[in-house]
């Protein structure tokens, strides 16, 4: 299928051809420089082409938008050579790009130190009216086409992979720079450390060639002269780039302390602004990265190692990261600023009592038989990850929140860890950072590999809102992140489960008695229900379903570009429709299944599509293997779709459940305390611990009364729908695993 892009539409473009070429591994080399808020350097991919991996049908035309809003095919445009002036030396000792490119009649967009910047129309798509063939057309060249957003690119050339001294050892071919690269991805696993190490002799090896490129709105596309294939095409480049400070991959900004700081924000374009890459989530890559910044910064990471910083000259220090799992570039992470790591007043032995406490009664997070997943250093094959139910962890915030970190976050890592291991098996990641980002952060929570954003609002009053918050971020590393959806359209298949999940791992964490943890479950839900009617009120219907593709879910056009429906509508920031339909959804599963057999079954989920991409097609198939059919009733995939995700507003199953539990007492109270929050909503704001103690399950019923009613008033004043706002200037930034 062809991809056509109109600009008056909210969709965000995925350009990259990633049918017929793939990143496999990223090495990144950069320098971060607070003065001018630049992230500048080198980038090399490592390239698979599409002859190594399931190919497409032959046709390859990728469409563009252009000012009149129509479509039109990519055309390799002729080539003319401009020279560069004013050049400048980086850190990498690699100089500007000697030559760019543009469209016969085209006007040059290199800037005047001879960078090539991405355009940026009012319309926010791209006015060229060249595109590129980035298949193989008779004669025409191949064509790599990557997600590039408001960045300068500087230079695009060749790896000289051959000339790297000892690659002979592990090749057949120490001539044949493509085939080096090939066998250099093929090691297995068990020799990770050495293929990382060749990796990055490879990313430092020098050039033995310049490539053609070009740059449009939403990519960067790159050619050789010569090369009619995806096999024929390098498969090492080094792109030399630096980024924009109002680049909407990073925000620059103020931590709490005063000090600068950026961090990657969740932006509704993800990494494209940040480095150059194949945004699809069927590019998993590896990656490694070198980040140099100032001596008193902290550079924190999407990595498996926890970094120390190795000093350099001139007062600068250098962090290296690393990722052996593969993933999609969209959830690479990174935040520099003068964090401090926040440890505990005292060592608590709570932590050894806590994990005796969660331990499962049934030993099921063990299954026999090879994962389905790429080869890759995985923690589900190794005993001693599959019983670690607490993983190491760390805190870092500016030092001004040190108590309130101590105080409120510290003590709740550790059983929220062991929580969701006693639930869902081992976990994915052998490590997590968590980091208190600065105000400006739009969003409670954002997970990422090996790191966790939250936002400082959670570490204000009780401790429930910071648990459940925490707690909903760790389930996104099994759903959202070691199990990412083929098609992002299909978010609650990361929001959905996280949401759910958070009760669970939450009310187990609070050890609570199990008719405490329904009752508080149930609470949750009535205010879920309330919270869901209103957003169905208050929304477009047609971004209100959760499957929108419907049967065209997870398809792109034969080149693997795609666009994501209604990605850059700045309403989409506001909403949780996917959050909540995709959590009553779940939970109206778990019911008709029984919760312990489902909870088995979900471990048994994990295990087998952990490492991959799924459809929602793939879980409820699964799912519904697994019920006894006395239990199944009417329920199957195509039913499902068409009640919960096919459709917008209330689906009629929870519209007939919430109706039929109107009656209980719970839910007449919280209707009235609901009622009674539009009465009082604009009264000052109490601080929250004006309000009532923390939640504890060993006081007595009448003070969970009191805390359930507090409970629902703050609910009411934290998640009460933002009235509809003028659009700022700026753009707005989206919750991404959040």
């Amino acid at each position: 299928m062809d991809i056509k892009l109109d600009p008056s539409r909210d969709d965000l473009p995925l350009v990259a051809n990633t049918s017929h070429i793939l990143v496999k591994h990223y090495v990144l080399d950069l320098d971060v420089d607070f003065e001018s808020q630049v992230i500048e350097g080198t980038i090399v991919l490592f390239l698979e082409s599409g002859n190594r991996f399931k190919k497409r049908s032959s046709s390859t035309e990728v469409t563009c938008p252009s000012e009149s809003n129509e479509a039109c095919k990519f055309r390799m445009p002729e080539p003319c050579q401009i020279p560069v002036t004013n050049t400048k030396t980086f850190s990498s000792k690699i100089g500007y790009n000697d030559f760019v490119i543009c469209g016969k009649g085209e006007k040059d967009t290199s800037g005047k130190d001879g960078n090539h910047d991405n355009q940026e129309q009012a319309s926010g798509i791209s006015s060229s009216k060249y595109c590129c063939d980035t298949g193989n057309h008779g004669s025409e060249e191949f064509l790599l086409v990557l997600d590039c957003c408001d960045l300068s690119v500087l230079k695009v050339e060749e790896v000289d992979v051959a000339a790297v001294p000892g690659i002979e050892k592990f090749t057949r071919s120490p001539k044949l720079r493509n085939q080096i690269v090939h066998e250099l991805m093929a090691l297995p696993a068990d020799r990770w450390r050495e293929q990382l190490d060749y990796y990055a002799r490879c990313s430092q090896a020098p050039g033995c060639g310049e490539l053609l490129f070009d740059t449009d709105t939403w990519s960067l596309q790159i050619r050789k002269t010569g090369a009619q294939t995806a096999t024929d095409f390098p498969h090492a480049i080094r792109i030399q780039y630096r980024t924009k400070p109002q680049g909407r991959s990073v925000t620059w900004t103020s931590d709490q302390s005063g000090r600068p700081c950026v961090y990657t924000v969740g932006s509704p374009i993800n990494n494209r602004a940040l480095f150059p890459c194949q945004e699809p989530p069927v590019a998993m890559s590896t990656w490694q990265a070198t980040v140099r910044a100032a001596a008193s910064f902290v550079v924190l990471m999407s990595g498996e190692n926890s970094a120390k910083p190795t000093q350099l000259q001139e007062d600068y220090s250098s962090w290296h990261y690393y990722v052996t799992m593969p993933m999609p570039a969209s959830t690479f992470t990174i935040a520099v600023g003068s964090w401090t790591e926040m440890k505990p007043e005292i060592c608590s032995s709570n932590d050894v009592a806590t994990e005796r406490s969660f331990s499962p009664s049934e030993a099921d997070f063990r299954y026999i038989g090879v994962c389905g997943h790429m080869e890759y250093p995985c923690r589900f094959q190794k005993a001693s990850a599959t019983t670690q139910k607490i993983i190491p962890h760390r805190v870092f915030a500016p030092a001004c929140l040190k108590g309130a970190c101590q105080e409120t976050l510290l003590p709740l890592i550790p059983p929220c860890l062991s929580a969701a291991h006693s639930v869902l098996g081992t976990h994915p990641f052998s490590r997590l950072d968590i980091l208190i980002v600065p105000a400006n952060f739009s969003s409670l929570g954002m997970a990422s590999p090996h790191i966790v954003f939250l936002s400082q609002s959670t570490l204000t009053g009780m401790s429930q809102l910071c648990g459940t918050r925490l707690c909903h971020e760790i389930a996104h590393a099994w759903f959202g992140l070691a199990i990412g959806a083929r098609d992002w359209t299909e978010e609650w298949l990361s929001e959905g489960f996280a949401t759910h999940l958070e009760d669970v791992f939450w009310a187990k964490a609070q050890q609570l008695a199990p008719h405490e943890a329904r009752e508080q479950q149930e609470l949750r839900a009535c205010l879920r229900w309330r919270r869901l009617q209103d957003e169905v009120q208050n929304s477009p219907e047609e971004m209100q379903v959760l499957r929108p593709n419907k049967e065209k879910t997870g398809h792109v056009s034969d080149s693997g570009s795609s666009v994501i429906r209604h990605g850059l509508n700045p309403e989409k920031v506001f909403m949780q429709v996917h959050y909540l339909k995709g959590y009553f959804l779940l939970r109206f599963l778990a019911k008709r299944l029984g919760e312990d057999t489902y909870f088995s079954f979900l471990r048994k989920f994990v295990h087998t599509f952990h490492g991959q991409l799924i459809l929602s097609q793939d879980f409820l198939q699964m799912l519904l293997e697994n019920i006894p059919e006395e239990k199944r009733l009417e329920l199957s995939v195509g039913n499902i779709f068409r009640d919960w995700l096919e459709s917008s507003g209330i689906p009629q199953p929870l519209q007939r459940e919430r109706q039929a539990l109107a009656e209980c007492g719970l839910a007449q109270q919280v209707s009235a305390e609901v009622s009674a929050g539009d009465a009082v909503h604009a009264l000052p704001f109490l601080p929250p611990r004006a309000v009532g103690p923390a939640l504890h399950p060993w006081r007595g019923a009448r003070d969970r009364r009191r805390r359930r009613a507090t409970t629902v008033a703050k609910w009411v004043r934290v998640n009460r729908r933002p009235r509809k706002r003028k659009r700022k200037d700026r753009e707005e930034v989206f919750e991404k695993l959040c």
